[in-house]
């Protein structure tokens, strides 16, 4: 009820601003021609007085009463000109349909609410909502719950570090920088606050590794020499300042040291292609086939190859994979590799040839899944010989 008495006062008070300019009426300043008829009638009575003082005879009268009248009329229709441009004549149907207008847009808003809207919802004080369970509550209302207990006690560290995260997910990269800071500060020095405080000066800087970010990025490395994270953003930045050649070597490095069963692998090693191919633009490398089955030490013993020798290893590769795959057909990964290799050597005819078989020894999921690396690789669309027998 409170609501419905605010709202329908603030209506009212509003369409009264709209509507009392329209019932004011407004006395414009007299025209120069209006004051010329009144300094003509002023010149006709004083002729006439001084007529009858006899300071002026008959004749002359009459001369100086006919050229004051003619200058009379003359201000006159120009005054009546002027009174009609600044008071047109007034339409009422233009007055009631502003009128109607004006009144039918509160009446409209409120319809539309009843309907809509939620009249009966009880105020929702902010200090109330905040003082629900953390389990009633709204992420918003949890992160403004933190944020002033945080005003209340800036020295509590475990705040920080639960905020900081949450900030840099809902991109608020530069609270994220402060919330890191303070609980570097008040928890202790950790890899994981590093990395997170790296993580969000370089989002801060949309996305630039910059030279703070790589510091911070590599203390975090210092401080946890196992987590691969703080190098994988050391070889962005170096990508990013177009330093290739440091960044390929040290993509390398992580590839010899790794297991060979890490998650990331696929993608270093896609990586390590794009730079190769940037930098040297010769024969493929060992690198250049993404991952088709050689373990660490074969690729650190290929990288002394010359190019013929590293292409014939290459081939030996492919080749291997292409027949492992007649015994494993299901394996939409291993087609994957084969016909990115196919075009990494220039050979599309061949991995034409590897998606038509595929095609037809795959489920359809597994199928689309390779028409799309076929348009990612801008493979034609044709049947390969394979399909065409």
């Amino acid at each position: 009820m409170v609501f419905w008495i605010s709202a329908a006062l603030l209506t009212v008070g509003a369409t009264l601003l709209v509507l009392l300019p329209l019932t004011r009426r407004v006395n414009a300043p007299e025209s120069d021609n209006q004051y010329d008829v009144e300094v003509y009638r002023d010149q006709l009575m004083e002729l006439e007085a001084d007529e009858k003082r006899g300071l002026i005879d008959h004749e002359s009268g009459e001369h100086a009463r006919a050229e004051i009248g003619r200058r009379l009329l003359k201000s006159a229709k120009a005054a009546q000109a002027d009174e009609a441009v600044v008071h047109p004549q007034k339409s009422a149907t233009r007055e009631w349909l502003t009128l109607a207008t004006v009144l039918a847009i509160p009446l409209i808003s409120w319809s539309i609410y009843a309907k809509l809207g939620s009249p009966e919802l009880p105020a929702q004080p902010l200090a109330e909502r905040l003082s629900r369970p953390p389990d009633q509550s709204t992420p918003a209302e949890l992160i403004a719950r933190a944020e002033a207990h945080l005003t209340l006690n800036p020295d509590d560290g475990q705040g920080w570090e639960v905020l900081a995260p949450i900030y840099l997910r809902l991109g608020r990269p530069a609270d994220a920088v402060t919330a890191y800071r303070n609980a570097i500060r008040l928890n202790g020095d950790s890899a994981a606050r590093q990395l997170g405080l790296g993580e969000a000066i370089a989002a801060a800087a949309n996305g630039k590794i910059t030279p703070e970010a790589e510091a911070v990025f590599r203390h975090a490395q210092e401080l946890d020499p196992k987590d691969m994270r703080p190098q994988f953003y050391i070889i962005d930045g170096w990508m990013q300042q177009g330093r290739l050649a440091e960044a390929r070597d040290l993509i390398r490095k992580l590839l010899v040291e790794a297991p060979a069963d890490v998650p990331w692998r696929d993608q270093a090693q896609a990586a390590l292609t794009r730079l190769d191919q940037e930098i040297s633009g010769d024969a493929p490398d060992v690198s250049d086939i993404e991952r088709t089955g050689p373990d660490a030490s074969q690729v650190e013993a290929a990288a002394g190859m010359d190019s013929q020798a590293r292409a014939e290893m290459i081939e030996g590769m492919v080749a291997g994979l292409a027949e492992k795959l007649k015994q494993s057909p299901d394996d939409v990964d291993g087609w994957e590799r084969l016909v990115r290799s196919y075009v990494v050597l220039n050979r599309p005819n061949d991995a034409i040839e590897a998606l038509g078989r595929a095609k037809k020894l795959l489920s359809a999921d597994k199928v689309a899944r390779l028409d799309a690396v076929a348009a990612d690789l801008g493979l034609a669309d044709e049947p390969s010989d394979a399909e065409k027998n």
